[in-house]
Order: C-alpha cells, then structure tokens, then sequence
C-alpha cells in the first residue's frame, strides 16, 4: 500500500487530481498520435457545441458545472484559436451566443471518430475487473452525496465536538 492508499479520505482530492491528469495526459496523447490539434480541456464546449447550435456562457458554464468565469475564459481560448465565436443575442443583448467557427466544425469531425475509441478503449479497459467497473456509480454517487452536504460545516462540526472540554455537558 503506498503512502496514498494509506492515507484514506484525507487525501481523497489529491488521488482524484493525479488520476484525472494521467488520464487527461493519455487522451491528449491519443489526440496528438492521431494527428489532431485538440486538448481534452475543450471536449465539454465541443461536445455541447455539437448537440445544439449556440449556448450562451452562462448555459455552456451551468452544464459543465463550472464558474462563469472559467467558462469565458475557456471560451477566449478557444476564440484566439479560431475555433468559436460569440455573437450578441439578438433578443437580450447581455447575452453572448457561442457557435463553432467552420475551423471548429472542421475540428469536431476530426475528434468525434477519437471520442467513439475513447468510450470503446475506456469500456475495454475496465470490463475485466468488477471494481473499476464500479468508478463511474461511484464518482456519480459521490457527486451527488457533496451537492446535498456541507462538508465543510460537517468537518467543524466534528471538530468543534472533539475539542469540547471533558465535563461540559
């Protein structure tokens, strides 16, 4: 057991980390093998940009669960590579709708062949083992248990119980 697994649940984020950056390295790696200009970072933009036509950056952050902020800035990256582009809705001029730039449509069809042998080789890779199996329910069921709790205030709750003097009750 290595100092990771050791250490249980207080290292629980870094594990997650490490693991979601080897396999973000991979996938960039198949990209780059396969000839295609393409970083795993933008898949969740290009991938709701390929089942709907324009979404503002408020809807693009609100389905990829991240910080508006993020969400724009990801955005400006993906502008200065000529891949999107942002026009003022014409209905709420506050709103700004994302499309794909024809670079950009030419790119997804380039990718969406890799995305098809990612699930494949993904689907390939854990089918024998009964546990990985088991990573996707469990990181949904984690998710989902950290959406209805407050860690946080759990964590100074039990705090705050352990360091109750003795006899003050």
């Amino acid at each position: 057991m290595n100092l990771y697994q050791s250490l249980g649940y207080l290292v629980l984020g870094s594990r997650l980390r490490r693991l979601s950056e080897a396999f973000l390295a991979e996938i960039n790696k198949a990209y780059q093998n396969a000839g295609i200009d393409f970083d795993a970072s933008w898949f969740p933009v290009f991938y709701l940009l390929s089942k709907h036509d324009a979404l503002s950056i408020k809807e693009l952050s609100e389905q990829i669960e991240v910080s508006h902020p993020a969400a724009s800035q990801l955005i400006t990256n993906l502008k200065k590579r000529n891949l999107v582009t942002s026009d003022t809705c014409s209905d709420d001029g506050r709103r700004q709708l994302v499309t794909l730039t024809e670079s950009g449509r030419e790119l997804l069809v380039q990718i969406m062949p890799v995305w098809d042998a990612i699930s494949e080789a993904m689907t390939q890779l854990v089918e024998g083992d009964e546990t990985a199996q088991q990573l996707l329910p469990a990181v949904t069921a984690l998710e989902k248990t950290f959406r209805q709790t407050k860690l946080a205030d759990n964590i100074v709750e039990k705090l705050n119980t352990n360091l109750k003097p003795a006899g003050n009750d």
